[in-house]
């Protein structure tokens, strides 16, 4: 049983309750609750709120609490760092500037905009063992899903840096974010620009199913337990099919 239907099962929430929180059918609360169907930013607020707790426990987090720390230096072959120094500042400008670059197309709303970032983070964390943003991913069906998503985009929403936008794609409802003020590079090094936008002409034209399936072919995905965070370790054991790194030109 996924961590969320078993969090709906403790909070007594039927298929026939969450519909009327969310304002929706049955058979989607259904699809929403067996993890057939993402849930969009403001269900999550919405049910956040109904049931008296954050965000980050919805998705299957204990904490509610941003970690904001330095990234911390590169570490050496034999020290890599497995537990996330996550930079919310960094993630808030990397989803600046990816929004900027391809946030118009029609293709890119919330779920793809999961995978890039994923993506971004893991195969930087491959090639050069040190984190990038350095943001917590939990599994769900669909695939990795960015823990304080949520939290950093309501911040920037609320301070006028980014818009929300629902829009349709393919006649099924699509959450894009459209920024509203420049990304601030100077957060970023040559490299991990470099990197980003390399993983954009990658993954940006791609749709959500075609990122959902690739992240489903990823080790990282594959080994970790529905609900669980990711560990940025499980991204050297990668197979061909997602692997960004040469391991004999490294040795």
């Amino acid at each position: 049983m996924n961590y969320f239907k078993k969090l709906l099962l403790e909070k007594k929430i039927s298929h026939e309750k969450l519909a009327d929180i969310f304002g929706i059918s049955r058979p989607t609360a259904a699809k929403i609750a067996n993890g057939d169907k993402e849930m969009t930013i403001t269900e999550l607020r919405r049910l956040a709120e109904v049931l008296g707790i954050s965000v980050d426990e919805v998705l299957g987090e204990k904490t509610s609490e941003i970690v904001l720390e330095c990234p911390k230096e590169k570490a050496k072959p034999t020290e890599r760092i497995s537990v996330p120094a996550e930079d919310a500042e960094k993630f808030k400008n990397v989803l600046l500037y990816i929004t900027q670059k391809i946030g118009a197309l029609p293709n890119v709303g919330q779920t793809v905009l999961y995978k890039i970032l994923y993506f971004c983070d893991f195969d930087y964390y491959e090639k050069f063992e040190e984190q990038l943003t350095g943001a917590r991913y939990i599994r769900n069906h669909y695939g990795p899903t960015p823990v304080a998503f949520a939290k950093i985009v309501k911040t920037m929403i609320t301070a006028g840096e980014i818009e929300e936008v629902k829009t349709k794609y393919f006649n099924k409802e699509q959450t894009k974010y459209i920024p509203v003020i420049e990304p601030n590079l100077s957060v970023l090094s040559g490299q991990e620009l470099k990197h980003i936008d390399e993983e954009i002409e990658k993954l940006g034209g791609m749709t959500a199913t075609e990122l959902s399936n690739l992240s489903h072919k990823d080790v990282p995905w594959i080994v970790t337990k529905e609900g669980d965070e990711i560990p940025y370790e499980t991204a050297f054991y990668r197979t061909p099919d997602t692997s960004v790194r040469d391991y004999d030109d490294s040795l």
